[in-house]
């Protein structure tokens, strides 16, 4: 008889019926997302089933200066955005970034930045996605997409970033 490696075989049954449990989703991106594949775990001898994580970018909304209110762009982007959501339940959370541009104290800027996540989460719970599927942050200014001291560039950074993070289990 072959010697079983009990941990070994719990670890390859409980990935084995996760896999099964999840066979029936799909990790197909909505319009207007990205998605990009980083594994966490390679598969081996030692590790036959592999963990992938699946990272989902939904594209961000705009605001205008000094402003927290939702533009018309971006509640149409929003409505799209919460019907992708609402057709992935294996998404899990979606966690809602605030940036602002540079200009104001950094205090300002995170509150600004806060209440810019706070109003694209604010939408996306009136269109029916669960607010246990959503958290949020603030950067404010920290994190610019665009540098530059103009309008060009802080037009880019006035934004609020929806970011997925997914786990999918997939045998190699």
């Amino acid at each position: 008889m072959f010697p079983i490696n009990r941990y070994r075989l719990v670890v390859v049954l409980a990935a084995l019926l996760f896999a099964l449990s999840c066979s029936s989703t799909s990790l197909t991106p909505g319009p207007g997302a990205h998605e990009e594949f980083t594994p966490v775990a390679e598969a081996s001898d030692a590790n036959p089933v592999a963990i992938r994580q699946a990272s989902v970018t939904l594209e961000s909304v705009y605001f205008d200066t000094d402003e927290a209110v939702l533009r018309i762009d971006a509640r149409d982007l929003l409505n799209e955005h919460a019907q992708s959501i609402l057709d992935h339940p294996e998404w899990g959370v979606v966690t809602i970034d605030g940036h602002c541009d540079e200009r104001g104290s950094d205090q300002y800027n995170r509150a600004l930045g806060r209440r810019r996540a706070a109003a694209a989460e604010r939408y996306l719970v009136e269109k029916g996605v669960p607010p246990a599927r959503i958290a949020i942050r603030t950067f404010g200014a920290d994190r610019p997409a665009a540098l530059g001291h103009d309008e060009s560039a802080w037009s880019h950074n006035r934004r609020s970033e929806l970011q997925i993070e997914v786990l999918d289990s997939a045998s190699l």
